[in-house]
């Protein structure tokens, strides 16, 4: 995300990142998703000029160890989850897999029965990515209810929130008022006191969540997670896991095949993340994704009446140029957005409005007039109103857990992209050249995990689950949270990936309009026929 935490796998902007967010319209701008950039691991093991390292994920026993027999035997009680057709149970998983008896971690399952005729397929388990989306929000307001109707006749729709998201034991730090102040923070300083001040911002954001979540900030890794899905898949009933996940929950997914490669049943990956990659390079490829949407959108733009930015015979380069200077107008002379907590909009929140309407082309109307009603009548209000969707702000002024978990999750997979504001001085030339426009902003976004609470316990490296059955491995061209070359990169180094290939614009494939995608993944969920090899749709 461009705003605190970024990444697609990542973090928002800021903690956020990633919001990489979503498949689906509903979840568009996270996460990935959350949002901006990609807050990764950090460099273990060599890694080659293709972003490939020595270092593989390792598959884990086959055998349960008896320590964590009682968690794959537990019986759920199932409950109304208060939505017409969900049930709701909470189980239990170890906090520390290397000691099972230290303490458990609640986690929250849902489910939706299939309603067909046909022969049952099991459990389908869904995950809208971030890191810190909450998948049982996306189980109850798009997949159990917006799948396509033979897949959920023939499937339990179902989703866990991962440990630290929504109602797994959420992660907590600042409060609806210190968030408001903190998506505020200049994330472009002009001079040392600037500089001084978001640095200031982002070790008060971490010492919160240190503050507020001490007990599971070590343990809210992408592993740990993954080795949850396996105790649910147990309690679900299940002999493999079929999965569907977006964005981050990609790298969620991959990582599950890579440690029970034999317990794969029909997996989908679809806005593939690279495990391969540090999170300096995620920041980066992440940057150059979001400019790449940007001059997409800048064309597009451009051929309407009301573009704000430019008109008929205006360059994508002259577009951004426009946008930055009008950034910097916002950064001296915030301007009002009728907002009850007397909120301005500034470079900041504006910023991140504009990157929340990347994730989806069918938002790009709505920037429009955002964009229109800010720059020709001072009125903040609509890019407001996309900043506080990427956020997940409420009307009343709170925010889900989204960035928090999205911070923590990141923070602890990879070492922090920069440990400084002096190494992120040095690599601005490097971004702002990636992309002019956002350049700067995710830059020093990707700072805040240098000050972290708690050390990283992951680092880059490859995933083959050599032994898995097909996996189908999507990639959107012109995806601005999760580069194409992503998806590439996973599908080459998982033995036995299918790379479907989305021509297009817009943060993941499935379920957003095309017929040739839709297609080739559903018949692959009913039928356990992957793609073709190659196959592209547009």
């Amino acid at each position: 995300m461009h705003t605190r935490s970024t990444s697609p796998r990542r973090s928002p902007h800021r903690a956020r990142v990633s919001r990489t967010r979503a498949t689906a319209r509903l979840l568009a701008p996270l996460l990935t998703a959350a949002a901006l950039l990609v807050t990764a691991c950090s460099a273990g093991g060599s890694t080659t000029s293709e972003g490939t390292v020595n270092a593989a994920l390792a598959a884990l026993p086959r055998s349960t160890p008896s320590a964590l027999a009682p968690y794959y035997a537990q019986r759920p009680h199932w409950r109304s989850c208060g939505v017409s057709g969900f049930q709701c149970t909470t189980i239990k998983a170890p906090l520390d897999y290397a000691e099972p008896g230290s303490g458990d971690v609640r986690l929250a399952v849902a489910r939706k029965k299939a309603t067909g005729k046909g022969k049952p397929l099991g459990s389908l388990l869904v995950n809208p990515g971030g890191p810190g989306g909450s998948a049982l929000d996306y189980l109850q307001q798009y997949a159990g209810i917006g799948y396509p109707a033979d897949v959920r006749a023939r499937y339990d729709m179902a989703a866990v929130d991962p440990r630290g998201v929504a109602r797994s034991e959420p992660v907590e730090c600042l409060d609806g008022r210190r968030m408001d102040a903190y998506t505020q923070t200049d994330l472009t300083p002009d001079d040392a006191k600037e500089r001084d001040a978001l640095v200031a911002a982002d070790k008060k954001y971490t010492e919160s969540c240190g503050a507020h979540s001490a007990r599971l900030l070590r343990h809210v890794s992408t592993v740990e997670a993954a080795r949850d899905m396996d105790i649910v898949r147990a309690v679900l009933g299940d002999r493999k896991l079929n999965y569907v996940g977006a964005s981050y929950g990609t790298f969620l997914g991959a990582t599950y095949a890579g440690l029970f490669p034999e317990r794969v049943g029909r997996m989908v990956l679809d806005g593939a993340m690279d495990p391969t990659l540090d999170a300096r390079r995620l920041n980066l490829d992440q940057t150059a994704g979001f400019e790449a949407a940007f001059q997409a959108f800048a064309k597009d733009c451009v051929r309407h009446a009301d573009c704000p930015i430019g008109g008929k015979g205006t360059t994508p380069a002259q577009v951004g140029g426009h946008l930055r200077a009008f950034f910097r107008r916002l950064d001296a002379h915030p301007v009002s957005a009728g907002d009850a907590d007397g909120r301005k909009v500034g470079e900041a929140l504006a910023t991140t409005g504009v990157i929340a309407a990347m994730y989806d082309e069918g938002t790009w109307e709505q920037l429009r007039g955002a964009l229109n009603s800010v720059m020709k009548e001072n009125d903040g209000a609509g890019l407001l109103a996309l900043s506080d969707s990427y956020y997940e702000r409420d009307a009343s002024g709170r925010y889900s857990n989204l960035m928090a978990a999205n911070a923590a999750v990141n923070c602890v997979d990879l070492p922090p992209a920069f440990t400084g504001p002096e190494e992120v001085r040095k690599a601005l030339p490097q971004f702002e050249k990636t992309s002019p426009v956002f350049g700067a902003g995710l830059a020093w976004a990707s700072l805040n995990c240098a000050y972290w609470p708690v050390r990283a316990t992951g680092a880059p490296h490859r995933i083959t689950a050599g032994g898995a059955a097909p996996i189908v491995v999507v990639g959107t061209t012109r995806d601005p949270a999760t580069p194409y070359r992503w998806a590439r990169s996973l599908a080459r180094q998982l033995s036995s990936a299918r790379l479907l290939t989305y021509v297009g614009d817009g943060h993941t494939a499935y379920g957003r309009g095309s017929a040739c995608i839709d297609t080739a993944i559903n018949t692959y969920l009913l039928r356990g026929t992957p793609p073709a090899e190659g196959k592209r749709c547009s």
